[in-house]
């Protein structure tokens, strides 16, 4: 099973670099044109920049020229920055996977006992606060939000910083809260729906009834029921994860972190193909790499999943 899923990986990925390649071809804008700019160039220059980055070359061999380079570990260059992809992408990785990271686990802390909660006291002050939640940070844009944000706590109320990413360290973490905050009001109201719906499910179920009949502490039987709510909200967290890929372009925007998601926003106007086809590539595996940890832990949550597992 896991040699399929990794063979099916790799063929997603593969035709996922040939549509990136040909979509940004076939996009408006002449790269040589933006890496020139408005200074006065000869033919005999323009000629030497085509030929430097394969442009001469017809379609296909310029895709099979980048996918030979790119199964060696070699990605080319970045023809706006003048770097190598790889140093590119690792310089601005950390800031992306802190963002990312902190507000997957904002989301995860406050959702789920939120969730739990508004489904064991449903129609109470706690469920209708938690529906309010979740309407808000389903509806509301993420650009929208950062931008509130920024005006009540970082120049209203002048707590955080304004935009950047910081000196490193706590000092970095510091700057990442509003971001963090601003991306997890939208993955914190799906994560809480789906938990309060997969709770009121278990709790309406018979084995909730007859371990109550028999005396179980209510504290136990919504553990339970909660063990077994567990395999549909690991499913809506890994999902959840890929708005991550969309939003942290907009967060980073709205806060002028220096991150992969205003990387490849730059790097998909000016054309510059190999970090965009290496960025895609990057999330493409990371999304693979989730939904492959999501079924494993299918199998850790649900003995009936681990035996038929062992059958086979």
């Amino acid at each position: 099973m896991l040699v399929v899923r990794v063979l099916g990986t790799l063929g997603i990925l593969l035709v996922l670099s040939i549509i990136v390649f040909s979509m940004l071809h076939l996009a408006p804008g002449d790269i040589v044109k933006n890496l020139l700019g408005n200074r006065p160039s000869s033919p005999e220059a323009v000629a030497a920049i085509r030929a430097q980055y394969n442009l001469d070359q017809p379609l296909y061999m310029q895709y099979l020229i980048w996918l030979g380079n790119a199964l060696t570990g070699d990605f080319g260059q970045s023809i706006r920055l003048q770097d190598s992809v790889s140093n590119v992408i690792g310089a601005r990785l950390g800031i992306t996977a802190a963002l990312s990271g902190l507000a997957f686990v904002l989301a995860l802390v406050v959702a789920i006992p939120l969730g739990v909660q508004s489904a064991v006291r449903s129609g109470s002050w706690i469920d209708r606060f938690a529906t309010g939640v979740g309407i808000v940070g389903l509806s509301a844009p993420t650009f929208a939000v950062g931008l509130l944000l920024l005006y009540v706590f970082a120049f209203y109320l002048p707590i955080f910083p304004v935009y950047g990413s910081g000196d490193g360290g706590l000092d970095t973490l510091w700057h990442l809260v509003l971001p963090a905050i601003t991306l997890a009001l939208g993955l914190g109201a799906i994560i809480l729906k789906l938990t309060r719906t997969a709770m009121l499910r278990e709790l309406d179920s018979d084995y909730v009834t007859f371990g109550r009949a028999r005396g179980l502490p209510d504290r136990q039987v919504h553990m339970i029921a909660l063990r077994n709510a567990a395999i549909p909200i690991v499913t809506g967290a890994s999902l959840v994860l890929t708005f991550l890929v969309g939003g942290t372009v907009l967060a980073e925007t709205t806060f002028a972190l220096p991150g992969l998601g205003t990387l490849l926003q730059g790097s998909v106007l000016f054309k510059d193909i190999a970090v965009v086809q290496a960025l895609t590539l990057l999330v493409a595996v990371t999304i693979a790499t989730i939904a492959l940890l999501a079924d494993l832990a299918y199998i850790f949550l649900d003995p009936r999943i681990r035996a038929k597992e062992g059958a086979q």
